[in-house]
């Protein structure tokens, strides 16, 4: 008789901010696969580039990443704008 396995492979993705680089990065088993960008301006962090690699798309973290440098400003009481369309959108959506 033969057994049957079930395997399920299940992903850990990993979101972390990186203050010192001015970012947030996606890993998944240490190898990045997607980040989020900022500058800072004056009193506020510019948000300035987003990208997840495509076999990630859709999965929802570029909207993590987006809000772990929301997060993290709020924590440092530090304004979040966006020239990043995508950033953009998420922002506006967090305000209502």
């Amino acid at each position: 008789m033969v057994e049957k396995v079930e395997r399920k492979v299940y992903r850990m993705i990993e979101v972390i901010f990186e203050k010192e680089k001015n970012r947030a990065i996606a890993t998944d088993n240490g190898s990045i696969i997607g980040e989020c960008d900022f500058i800072i301006q004056e009193n506020a962090w510019n948000i300035v580039h987003t990208i997840v690699n495509s076999k990630y798309q859709g999965q929802g973290i570029a909207r993590k990443l987006v809000e772990s440098i929301i997060d993290n400003a709020k924590e440092a009481k530090i304004k979040v704008i966006a020239d990043c369309s995508y950033a953009k959108k998420v922002l506006d959506e967090s305000k209502q």
